[in-house]
């Protein structure tokens, strides 16, 4: 199931395009998690250890990578043919393990040698079911060294409907004015992907996994519902540290 490097790059490249259509200033989102990340490793003797959850194609971990290159990354996906890319386009940026997080054994999968410093995430926790979420959050609080964080971007709507509309629309005008929708889709690029004859057997290996992408479970809880879930895990603080309609960076302190 090898990749040559044009193709991981090719569709890696318009990955990265057509996700600036779901996240608002997604180059911002990224950049606050490491700023985040840098922050809470700083003065650290030992090399930081960081893992991404639902790395995709690599997006996040290659970021960090660049941005911290002292750090341990290992970068977790259940997506074969998102798996693949990353491993081949963003080779060296971080160790990648093929586990469906929420699932008994997932944290053993990750084969961990020492606490971690950082859990990170964007647009990939979503689709867990608020049980199934709460049970992460706790496993995750207790894979951490104390100080850790989980720092997770994603969409987080409001509890009132009202401001869920106004945080909606302030997020649809900001990607408007970047010009974001002119960007193909999500399943535009799947359709696109399935015409590449390279990566035909990482597809069937998708299809055979499915459901792959989960359902959005998740989606309709707000922030304050995830502060919640994560104080219940043991986490002592927790809070959104940036946000722009409803698309926040949130970190939970160990």
């Amino acid at each position: 199931m090898g990749l040559s490097l044009a193709t991981a790059e090719k569709w890696v490249e318009r990955w990265e395009l057509q996700q600036q259509r779901y996240a608002v200033d997604r180059e911002d989102r990224f950049t606050v998690i490491a700023d985040v990340v840098e922050h809470i490793t700083a003065g650290r003797t030992e090399r930081p250890l960081v893992v991404d959850l639902g790395c995709g194609p690599g997006s996040l971990a290659a970021r960090l990578a660049r941005r911290l290159p002292y750090a341990d990354i290992v970068a977790a996906d259940q997506d074969p043919l998102l798996l693949e890319l990353a491993r081949t386009h963003h080779a060296d940026a971080a160790r990648y393990v093929d586990t469906v997080i929420g699932e008994d054994g997932w944290t053993q999968a990750l084969a961990l040698d020492r606490p971690l410093d950082a859990a990170v995430s964007t647009t990939a926790l979503h689709y867990l079911d608020p049980n199934t979420l709460r049970r992460v959050y706790r496993e995750l609080a207790a894979l951490l060294r104390p100080g850790g964080v989980l720092v997770n971007g994603d969409h987080f709507p409001q509890n009132d409907a009202v401001l869920a509309e106004v945080a909606g629309y302030v997020g649809r005008r900001r990607a408007e004015r970047q010009r974001a929708l002119a960007q193909e889709d999500w399943a535009s690029w799947w359709t696109a992907v399935a015409e590449d004859a390279e990566l035909a057997d990482l597809l069937a290996e998708r299809g055979r996994r499915q459901p792959v992408t989960g359902t959005d479970s998740a989606a309709r809880l707000s922030l304050s519902d995830h502060i919640r879930l994560l104080r219940q895990a043991g986490f002592g603080r927790a809070g959104a540290v940036w946000q722009y309609g409803d698309s926040c960076v949130v970190v939970a302190i160990r």
